[in-house]
């Protein structure tokens, strides 16, 4: 699947590759189980080496591209520790590779980071850190370009009775759109299941009438013209979130080394929650893609549309898991059963573990949310 994408990918025109993704602080909380344990990170201390699946293409996880460009992590991991950054171009295909042992530690949206935590017969992942939630990162509507000019979003989202829509299936978008229709009592025509590339051709041709997409891909298509924006989360009150997780050898063996990426997470959170760092940020996330503009980056993080409801901020970063953060990681696990992505509508208790994150913002001082990326009415340059 991972190989078709790549090469459809690699077929599309609008660009040429895009994305179709501590000891001490368990002491106080009951003990988990780790049902695997097979690699080796070595003893606390000792220097490590870390493989980490991160998503340029998904814009609700940009605290790794900032990880990458700013490496925060030299500062907190042993002496002599290395990393290596992959680019994943879906959340599923770094759960994959987790899975599998190679990587250690993931970026990723909602869906696939809470599936992954099911997946624990194969290997155990467990989510350790929240790295945003917003309404219009995951949770766009883009319409046919000569859709009629609608009085609100919520005329917008109406209008796809009895029209053709497209979504991936199974993802934040599929979610979003799913919501719509039941809050709207909304009975599109057909309702296809297709990745970005076909998307894409959807409305070059003409044989799309609309679509529900992410960033930075939404703002991608629309700059290019191929689409225009209509409504999104902010429209009916949907969130969207993305979440940091670890393999769970990684955190029985080395605490240490958790701590020490979750401090620079931290940091890196608070670097992309800082406006004056804004120009950095677009022309990281351009270094670290392929076939984006900076214009196309600035609008993914900080663009500013009439659906959004007078918001100030695209992406509030809890950093810890909150109870409303728990609460929409298990309303998100319904869905993927629903939808029969997993095989159960709640998780395990130990799949998340926020013990790590709370440590750190008492440490510092810090309450949650730690910061945000601020909508703005000039883009960065």
């Amino acid at each position: 699947m991972a190989i078709q994408l790549f090469r459809a990918l690699k077929s599309v025109k609008l660009w040429t590759v895009t994305a179709i993704c501590a000891s001490l602080l368990l002491t106080s909380a009951p003990k988990p189980t780790y049902s695997d344990q097979g690699l080796d990170f070595g003893k606390p201390g000792q220097p490590v080496h870390l493989v980490v699946g991160y998503q340029p293409y998904y814009t609700e996880s940009w605290s790794g591209v900032v990880m990458r460009g700013k490496k925060f992590y030299e500062k907190y991991l042993p002496a002599g520790s290395t990393v290596e950054f992959q680019i994943g171009l879906q959340g599923a295909i770094i759960v994959n590779n987790m899975l599998a042992g190679k990587q250690h530690i993931g970026y990723m949206g909602d869906m696939p980071a809470i599936v992954a935590t099911t997946k624990e017969s194969v290997a155990d992942i467990r989510i350790v850190a929240a790295l945003g939630v917003g309404h219009d990162e995951c949770n766009i509507l883009l319409v046919r370009n000569d859709a009629p000019n609608f009085s609100s979003p919520i005329v917008a989202l109406k209008w796809l009775t009895g029209k053709t829509v497209a979504v991936p299936k199974g993802s934040c978008a599929d979610r979003f759109a799913q919501a719509s229709f039941e809050k709207l009592g909304i009975k599109p025509d057909s309702y296809l299941n297709q990745n970005i590339e076909v998307i894409t051709s959807g409305f070059r041709s003409g044989k799309l009438d609309a679509a529900v997409i992410w960033e930075p891909t939404a703002s991608h298509i629309i700059q290019d013209g191929y689409a225009k924006r209509a409504a999104s989360g902010f429209s009916i009150g949907e969130p969207d979130s993305a979440y940091l997780t670890m393999r769970a050898d990684l955190i029985q063996q080395r605490p240490d080394v958790v701590q020490g990426w979750l401090k620079a997470e931290l940091d890196a959170q608070r670097y992309l929650a800082n406006p004056k760092n804004a120009s950095d940020i677009v022309a990281m996330a351009v270094d670290q893609t392929t076939g984006f503009t900076n214009k196309t980056m600035a609008s993914a993080l900080y663009g500013k549309f009439p659906d959004q409801n007078n918001a100030k901020d695209r992406i509030t970063m809890p950093f810890t898991l909150t109870p409303d953060m728990m609460q929409l990681i298990q309303n998100d696990a319904v869905f993927l059963h629903s939808v029969h992505s997993i095989d159960v509508d709640k998780l395990r208790a130990d799949a998340v573990m926020p013990q790590f994150a709370e440590g750190i913002l008492k440490d510092r001082h810090l309450t949650t949310p730690i910061g945000s990326a601020v909508i703005m009415s000039t883009l960065p340059g």
